[in-house]
């Protein structure tokens, strides 16, 4: 019944909202009667947080219409290489007028980023994407709100998670492939990457992993510890809910956005409240740099969509309950999850030196899992004085990580000289679309 309260008390303050957005613009106009009352602009301000506080948070567009290179403006256009139900693979994919240009970035390496599906969309790693398409043909995992998924198309779990980085790895072919994987993806990717290896199946030329909780007992975040301070029956009876009819996915069992939400800012509330103070004193003192600075990151922030109760229960039980990756304990339709296997896949572990949700030695340790890749193609990272985004986004992430990462893929461009030879795989891998 929580997620039919919560939009019943949505629909019931939508007028309030939406009229409060119109005062404010009837109070900032100057040529309107309001605009010129005694206090006029703090009934503004007043009208614009109300506004904010209460509107409903649609999925940010990825806004990234173009980008420079060698000084050139680079245009770029949004495809969507692969669907499915629960996710869809996108291209940004770079047009050029020159021919010189064109060619260098045809024979570039693939990156595949594997976006986190915890709360927010995969819009989030804006940057991420925008930097590495200077060098790199970008793809994305774009997840889809579960609560637009009708309830035909089923359950979807981790293990179905790992299926489909599996897949997308398929697609694009390993030839020139290296996948990144930020925060909460590290840990079925590198669990794709172990069965495919295990197989005898190729794998990509190197994985980046991100700030992710390979081993969640390493230095625990109070993340970590409301994993493991209830059961998992804890997390079913109190934070699963049914989708209410006015959706697509009606009926179908899911941990809703709002609740996440919550949780988010439960984290950390005064200085949420602070901002908020901020972003109203600003709008009053005119400073609309700043003021639009706190509407970009919010419009951000406050866009989460619905996860898919079992992934979300699967996820609590397998990384943050019983550790059964770095355990050696996790099989996946009968099949060991070992990252041991892997042998042909450079390694690259990076960690934010603050990082209050994935803890030094978290991501670290998938360094000892992997002991079949060579010393010499296995490297860990630690960005001093970044926290947990700023491994993935601002200036830290453009300046430090990003020249790291694209020396990375550049050295481990070629399969290893001791590679093994692969035994023949029964996996048919789709085809790749050119150009």
């Amino acid at each position: 019944m929580l997620y039919q309260l919560h939009e019943l008390t949505r629909n019931l303050l939508a007028p309030w909202v939406h009229q409060a957005q119109a005062n404010a613009h009837f109070f900032n106009n100057a040529g309107h009667w309001w605009g010129q009352m005694p206090g006029a602009d703090r009934l503004a301000a007043m009208n614009e947080l109300f506004h904010r506080l209460g509107k409903d948070y649609e999925k940010p567009e990825w806004g990234i219409n173009e980008i420079e290179v060698d000084g050139e403006r680079v245009p770029i256009v949004v495809h969507e290489e692969v669907s499915k139900p629960f996710c869809k693979l996108l291209r940004f994919k770079r047009h050029s007028n020159e021919a010189d240009q064109l060619h260098t970035m045809l024979n570039q390496p693939f990156v595949l980023v594997v976006a986190p599906l915890s709360g927010h969309h995969a819009t989030l790693l804006r940057d991420t994407v925008r930097t590495l398409l200077r060098d790199h043909r970008v793809y994305v995992t774009d997840w889809v709100d579960a609560r637009m998924v009708p309830g035909s198309e089923g359950e979807f779990g981790l293990d179905d998670y790992v299926e489909y980085i599996q897949a997308f790895i398929r697609h694009l072919g390993v030839e020139r492939l290296h996948v990144v994987s930020v925060c909460q993806p590290t840990v079925p990717v590198l669990a794709a990457v172990s069965l495919m290896a295990s197989r005898g199946e190729p794998t990509p030329k190197s994985l980046v992993m991100m700030g992710g909780p390979i081993d969640a007992r390493c230095s625990p975040t109070a993340v970590n510890n409301l994993a493991t301070q209830n059961p998992l029956s804890w997390f079913e009876n109190n934070v699963i809910h049914t989708v209410p009819p006015s959706y697509p996915g009606a009926g179908r069992r899911v941990y809703p956005g709002f609740l996440q939400h919550a949780g988010f800012l439960s984290m950390n509330p005064s200085r949420h409240f602070s901002s908020h103070w901020d972003f109203y004193a600003d709008l009053v003192k005119g400073d609309l740099e700043d003021a639009d600075a706190h509407r970009r990151f919010y419009d951000e922030y406050n866009a989460v969509l619905d996860m898919p109760a079992k992934y979300y229960l699967d996820t609590i039980s397998v990384v943050f309950q019983d550790f059964l990756l770095p355990r050696g304990e996790w099989y996946i339709k009968g099949e060991k999850v070992d990252p041991s296997a892997i042998r042909d896949t450079a390694l690259l572990s990076i960690e934010g030196e603050l990082d209050d949700i994935a803890g030094l030695g978290q991501t670290e340790a998938a360094q000892s899992l992997c002991t079949g890749i060579a010393e010499a193609r296995r490297e860990h990272f630690i960005v001093e004085g970044a926290g947990h985004y700023g491994i993935f986004s601002g200036r830290r992430w453009r300046e430090v990580v990003y020249p790291k990462v694209r020396d990375f893929f550049a050295a481990n461009a070629e399969a290893p000289a001791s590679a093994k030879p692969k035994k023949k795989s029964n996996v048919t891998p789709l085809r790749r679309k050119a150009g």
